[in-house]
């Protein structure tokens, strides 16, 4: 055991020992390059078309189709890490509840989309408002009037006003989602979903529109690249307060001590953290918002680095701290990595990136350990990997980014986070005291997938109902 670590210790010495040979710093060449691409794009895109035809028939044209379609595949996938979500989430917790976990991820995705179609894409980008709270109207926004507009580098963005929408729509579901995992296997489907809804449609584009749609802390000079704060740190502080309403499995804290729950299935979260990890690649590359080559493939390398670094820092700190080789723990070390450098993927250097995962790293195995003293029941460490290390990865960039003040950053994180924790504990702790949250004992000991679907995700293993069994006879 200890030659196994002293070889690995040996080689991640030997690796850093010469950072400048090891690794070539252009996050201030690619940062150069993103402004004067972003000047030749606007001296490119002065002329004026009077309609669709006259831009298609110019050279502009081919660019804005390139940028465009990236951009699609990016919302591709980012649609593809809600499957990451649900897997993980099912295969982290118990067999009886999988089905449960499935429907609840399907509905957040789902009504996600059609609430952001209806209302959320226009409270996060309002257009001119007091950089608080804004709202241009229902519906996304299209003015068929004006198709240059809408349809061109006219909009404001190389892209279409539709790929917009659905790139940012694919995020919307997320925050929600993240919510799902923290409160999985004992609570009422219903007030979940009702808690979702409102979530998604009141927090999540509010405090989305204070930076990405112009808002006051964009004003300050707060930057969040892709969403440490604005979508996971969201979907964090909002699965904490619902966590601390809603209380803990039964038997996960007993007689003092901390009774582990065990997963049911690690291969399927294992499954479900690659395809995050995949999905990662257009959730930050496709926040370039262009096919830029050089921003979108330096973006990757950072997204790759810090989901790395993330992933041996924990395994090295459970070791170190646990004393064992827990797999989950490093599957969470991947995710605590891609949710730290996502605010800053584009604007630090290739050694920052490994710090700042690898810290990530530390942090969400410290994190879930505390949460667990602290007796907040997490089933999959959400609060830690999405909350914690996105406040983490938020404040990083203005410790490693000169550009970016370390006061403002910190400001903006945790004004987020904490309207994002008052209102769900306002929301969901109405929703406690009139339809109620939590299932019966009886429900939750025999699986919310029999008692609330009448189904279960392995027939073949014959599931008992152990309330039949007098398991909670007075």
């Amino acid at each position: 055991m200890k030659l196994r670590y002293g070889i690995i210790l040996t080689a991640l010495v030997l690796l850093f020992a010469d950072p400048a040979s090891a690794f070539t710093d252009v996050a201030g060449t690619a940062t150069e390059s993103v402004e004067v691409a972003e000047e030749n794009t606007f001296q490119a895109y002065g002329n004026e078309y009077s309609t669709l035809d006259e831009f298609k028939a110019s050279t502009d044209y081919i660019k804005f189709i390139i940028d465009n379609l990236w951009i699609l595949i990016a919302a591709f996938m980012v649609l593809m890490m809600h499957l990451g979500f649900a897997t993980v989430e099912s295969g982290l917790t118990q067999a009886k509840n999988a089905v449960n976990v499935i429907y609840k991820n399907v509905f957040i995705l789902t009504i996600g989309i059609i609430l952001y179609a209806f209302i959320g894409f226009q409270i996060m980008y309002p257009g001119d408002f007091n950089g608080f709270f804004g709202f241009g109207g229902f519906g996304i926004g299209f003015d068929a009037s004006d198709p240059i507009g809408m349809l061109t580098p006219a909009y404001g963005l190389d892209m279409t006003i539709w790929t917009d929408f659905i790139f940012q729509a694919m995020f919307a579901a997320t925050a929600a989602t993240i919510v799902s995992g923290c409160v999985t296997g004992r609570i009422k489907l219903s007030s979940f979903m009702l808690f979702g809804v409102l979530l998604l449609a009141f927090a999540y584009p509010v405090t989305g529109s204070w930076h990405w749609g112009g808002g006051w802390l964009s004003e300050l000079g707060f930057y969040d690249f892709a969403g440490s704060t604005l979508v996971h740190a969201v979907g964090g502080f909002a699965g904490l307060a619902c966590v601390l309403l809603l209380g803990s499995r039964t038997g996960k804290y007993k007689d003092g001590k901390v009774h582990g729950i065990p997963a049911h299935n690690i291969p399927l979260a294992t499954i479900g953290v690659f395809l995050l990890f995949l999905g990662w690649f257009g959730f930050n590359g496709g926040s370039v918002l262009s096919a830029d080559p050089e921003t979108v493939s330096y973006v990757f390398v950072t997204t790759a680095l810090a989901a790395c670094a993330g992933a041996l820092a924990s395994m090295i700190t459970t070791q170190v701290v646990m004393k064992s080789l827990d797999a989950p723990m490093a599957l969470n070390g991947i995710l605590a990595g891609l949710v730290g450098i996502t605010a800053g993927a584009d604007v630090v250097s290739l050694m920052d990136a490994v710090a700042i995962g690898a810290i990530a790293g530390v942090i969400v195995v410290l994190s879930i350990l505390m949460f667990d003293k602290l007796r907040i029941d997490d089933p999959v460490g959400a609060i830690s990997v999405h909350g914690v290390c996105g406040i983490w990865g938020t404040v990083a960039v203005g410790i490693f980014s000169a550009d970016y003040s370390f006061g403002i950053q910190l400001l903006g994180t945790l004004s987020i986070a904490a309207y994002t924790f008052i209102f769900s504990l306002i929301v969901f702790g109405a929703i406690k005291y009139t339809l109620g949250v939590r299932v019966s004992k009886e429900v939750e000991s025999d699986g919310l997938d029999i008692s609330e679907h009448k189904n279960h995700a392995y027939p073949d293993f014959s599931p008992v109902k152990t309330s039949e069994l007098g398991a909670f006879a007075d």
